[in-house]
């Protein structure tokens, strides 16, 4: 009760509000326009009245470069490592022992096969032929004084004046002589080879190395071993390049050549050559794979007609894999990768870009063989595909595709005829 008391006595202390400070009500015709004012606005978005807020400008579509794949004739290579060897390599050592007095080359240059090289001091070989020769002719005077011995011997047999006895003595001292005579002649062949062998001449013709040898020093002759080193000389033309090759190469190539196929052709570059300007033909496969690797050794001829080429010299090569045919190709940056295959973006009938999927193969003058996938119609994209995603529309312009010249103008060496050689044929 004393609660409600207070009610009413704060209701009757609070002082009433007069007219200005009152809230009014709002009129029936304020209430209905404001219940009606969403139903306009809808209207008015409906009937397509302009919107006071800016609306962003949809991006135009993509420009990208298209282009139908380039068709070629083309052969397809395997590409290998390898290094270039001498076709001959001789160790030029002496036959006889010596003195030398002179050295007839010059360090590094190429010789001719028969060029004399070295001279070893021939007068003690000279003196020795002398001496076989003379003793050669005290043996032919003892074969002579021995046959006429043997002939007196038998026109004094028959009337009884020599002995059986005395004609063997006499025909064995005849053919002593003879024995003598022929081994007096052997030795002046020998001293006579000597003398020759004084003059030290290039075996094979090549490039020279240095001489090990200055004039003035004696040298050792005879045995492998034993003989002194002078120099070495590397037939350079032609020259052979050796690779490794895996068991799959062998087995094609071996096959290739039961099937009456050429001599595969190869094509070699330096390292800091663009092109493949040197060019042979495969004349030698080991007999044998490496158990170990699981490859064979093969070798190539290679003309070499300036000698530039050098023993040791490191060079790419790409062998001819099969014959030619046919081919698309498409720049290698047009290639892109979804996941773990190979795509090439094309435009559809639509304008749309479709990712295809395709087999590659190996580049050739810069581009990528496509091997299936892809057809000689399609409009491949080479330019501008990184902006434009799987299924938008673009802006096409058309492109053309063009293989790489080569900068090397280097002449080419003539090929040189060579047949592989096969173990086991």
């Amino acid at each position: 009760m004393n609660i409600a008391a207070n009610v009413r006595a704060d209701e009757s202390s609070a002082a009433p509000l007069d007219n200005e400070t009152r809230p009014r009500g709002l009129t029936r015709p304020q209430k209905l326009g404001l219940a009606a004012l969403p139903l306009v606005l809808a209207a008015g978005v409906a009937l397509g009245w302009p919107s006071s807020a800016p609306q962003a400008a949809a991006p135009p579509p993509p420009t990208v470069t298209v282009a139908s794949p380039l068709v070629r004739q083309i052969a397809e290579w395997d590409e290998y490592s390898g290094r270039f060897e001498a076709s001959r390599t001789v160790e030029v050592r002496p036959r006889v022992s010596g003195a030398i007095v002179g050295v007839h080359f010059t360090d590094g240059s190429v010789v001719r096969q028969g060029q004399l090289l070295f001279t070893i001091d021939r007068r003690p070989f000279a003196a020795a032929l002398a001496e076989a020769r003379a003793t050669a002719q005290g043996s032919r005077s003892d074969l002579a004084l021995a046959r006429a011995d043997l002939d007196r011997a038998n026109r004094l047999v028959d009337v009884g004046a020599v002995s059986r006895s005395d004609i063997d003595r006499l025909r064995a001292r005849v053919q002593a002589a003879e024995a003598s005579l022929a081994a007096t002649n052997a030795r002046i062949q020998s001293r006579a080879l000597d003398v020759g062998f004084t003059q030290v001449r290039a075996p094979i013709g090549g490039r020279i190395s240095d001489r090990r040898i200055d004039a003035g020093n004696l040298v050792q002759g005879g045995a492998v071993g034993e003989a002194t080193l002078l120099t070495t000389i590397n037939a350079l033309d032609p020259i052979h390049f050796s690779f490794d090759a895996s068991e799959a190469l062998f087995l094609k190539a071996r096959r290739a050549r039961e099937s009456g196929a050429a001599p595969s052709a190869v094509e070699i570059r330096l390292q800091d050559e663009p092109d493949y300007r040197w060019r042979g033909r495969l004349d030698f496969t080991d007999n044998s794979l490496d158990t170990r690797s699981g490859t064979i050794r093969l070798r190539a001829l290679v003309r070499n007609t300036g000698q530039f080429l050098t023993p040791g010299m490191f060079g790419n090569m790409r062998l001819a894999s099969r014959g030619t045919a046919p081919a698309l190709l498409v720049p290698d940056a047009a290639v892109q990768t979804d996941q773990a295959r190979k795509v090439v973006p094309v435009i559809g009938q639509d304008g749309s870009v479709t990712p295809k999927p395709v087999v590659l193969g190996p580049v050739v003058d810069g581009l990528r063989v496509v091997r299936s996938g892809l057809d000689a119609n399609d409009r491949v994209v080479i330019s501008g595909g990184q902006l434009a995603m799987p299924g938008t529309k673009v802006n096409v312009r058309r492109g053309v595709i063009q293989p790489q010249v080569s900068q090397a103008d280097a002449p080419r060496p003539t090929a040189v005829t060579g047949e592989a050689t096969f173990a086991g044929r």
